[in-house]
């Protein structure tokens, strides 16, 4: 078992080891995150960013209008390659079939009726873990990807995405850079879990364990990248309206590049009912203007904008990155 330094606090002993069964790489990624105290940052052009300490709220975009669509089919297909046609795959599901009869057929009967909406309505946004050393100028690769002229890096604190809020219906899951090969290992650390707990999961009950491996399976498919992606860091906040409405999660029709779409506004509110802190000065670190003509004019923008959303000494949480401006 990993230490649970820093999260057994928020959940019970025998929640953590249902946790640590299912979900080994979301465990030990928000241990090592945590006990580490890294930040999060999330790369943006100014505008973005403006409306987000305007509005106190973070867009989550459909995942068909990602970058890249086939981020998701990705994720979705090293499922698959693992689930059918490795020997991993059938030792998962004799595992499973071990567990309660017919269980494999029951969740693959859920989980191909769901893929869908996997697709179509899952909404989400994406931040990279900050290390140290890029306060002043942040990190190269992201500014090219994502701040257009005027990058703009809105560093946070850890705690809302590490520290579970129940009854948000919006969660965070680091994201995993594996080919067949790293998913097939994964799923036999999964098949040694479930093998090493059956007792404990048996006691559970069989609907709570087809929810728990579900969902398990289902983050998995949105939260695995090609490992040449590996230097974003990346992190994902999921949320499925279909799936777990949240009163607190609110949707508008935008138009962004010109074209419609749907998005939903994440809060960046402290919520008591559901135990987050995400309130613009509670979480904000500090802001990196990135490579840009014009880094004063923005510094000054972003100060005011700061300070207008109850930031205090707006000025010592800008820097202006050194990166020059390449056309």
């Amino acid at each position: 078992m990993s230490d649970d330094k820093g999260l057994s606090a928020n959940i019970s002993a025998e929640q953590l080891r249902l946790w640590q069964i299912f979900f080994p790489h979301m465990v030990e990624e928000r241990l090592r995150v945590k006990n580490a105290g890294r930040r999060f940052v999330h790369y943006t052009n100014a505008n973005a960013a403006m409306d987000i300490l305007r509005s106190k709220t973070i867009w989550l975009r459909n995942s068909s209008c990602m970058n890249d669509v086939s981020e998701v089919r990705y994720g979705l297909q090293r499922l698959w390659n693992t689930y059918r046609d490795s020997e991993a795959g059938k030792q998962f599901r004799d595992v499973l079939n071990g567990l309660f009869a017919g269980f494999s057929e029951e969740i693959e009967k859920r989980f191909n009726g769901w893929t869908p909406q996997f697709l179509t309505n899952t909404y989400l946004t994406c931040l990279s873990e900050h290390e140290d050393d890029e306060d002043e100028n942040g990190r190269l690769s992201m500014w090219r990807a994502y701040g257009e002229a005027t990058g703009i890096a809105l560093v946070i604190k850890n705690s809302p995405l590490l520290d579970p809020s129940e009854g948000l219906g919006a969660y965070a899951s680091p994201v995993a850079y594996l080919d067949d090969k790293g998913f097939e290992k994964r799923f036999v650390q999964i098949v040694h879990n479930i093998g090493s707990e059956t007792k404990l999961i048996q006691e559970q009950g069989r609907d709570d364990i087809i929810n728990r491996i579900f969902h398990m399976l289902r983050f998995a498919a949105l939260s695995t990248k090609h490992p040449a992606f590996a230097e974003e860091k990346e992190w994902r906040i999921l949320f499925a309206p279909t799936l777990e409405p949240s009163k607190w999660i609110t949707s508008e029709v935008i138009a962004l590049n010109g074209v419609p779409q749907p998005v939903y506004k994440l809060p960046l509110e402290n919520i008591p009912e559901v135990t987050l802190v995400a309130g613009i000065p509670d979480l904000l670190d500090r802001i990196i203007i990135g490579p840009t003509q014009f880094p004063v004019a923005l510094g000054s923008a972003f100060e005011q904008l700061l300070t207008n959303a109850g930031v205090k000494d707006a000025d010592k949480k800008i820097s202006l990155s050194g990166i020059p401006l390449r056309r």
